[in-house]
């Protein structure tokens, strides 16, 4: 006998502000292999801290060298400030000082419209990189808050300054 699917969606109203963040890191060397599989217990541990506005963090396997995870935020500022604190900035810092033989990117996606996103070394391309053509992250598409036209100050200080970025290339 047949049986029916349950069909469900979701109320979101008490989410106006919901954002949406999918992140991948891929071993593109030897070397990556120890950075990637590094990341794992960090990100961890940081999730466990419950930051502040985080709702639901999800792991995600895209391949044997490429590992991810999406996480489901209150709104753009809590996940901006998380994104400018310890451990994150360090983070952030060293890999762009050092990708340590990996790939990284995000595309983040908000529930009152827009979509941002950052590829560093992933070749080939992944996501909305596959068919929307690419410029550099410069200037006004440095920052995840400009890439998304929110406008408004930042939550907190930059965890890297473009001036220092491209200077030291």
């Amino acid at each position: 006998m047949p049986q029916r699917p349950t069909r469900e969606t979701v109320d979101l109203s008490q989410y106006p502000d919901l954002v949406v963040i999918y992140l991948g890191m891929r071993v593109n060397a030897i070397a990556g292999v120890k950075t990637l599989l590094g990341m794992g217990p960090q990100i961890s541990k940081a999730v466990e801290a419950k930051p502040d506005g985080l709702l639901l963090h999800e792991n995600l396997f895209y391949s044997l060298r490429h590992l991810g995870m999406r996480q489901y935020w209150r709104d753009f500022e809590s996940l901006e400030a998380w994104s400018r604190s310890e451990p994150h900035r360090v983070w952030w810092q060293n890999f762009l000082r050092d990708s340590g033989g990996t790939g990284f990117w995000h595309e983040t996606y908000f529930l009152r419209g827009g979509i941002e996103a950052v590829y560093l070394d992933m070749k080939p391309p992944v996501g909305l990189a596959r068919f929307a053509p690419m410029q550099p992250a410069r200037g006004a598409m440095f920052s995840a808050r400009k890439r998304a036209g929110l406008g408004g100050r930042a939550s907190s200080e930059e965890a890297v300054h473009e001036e220092d970025f491209y200077s030291g290339r």
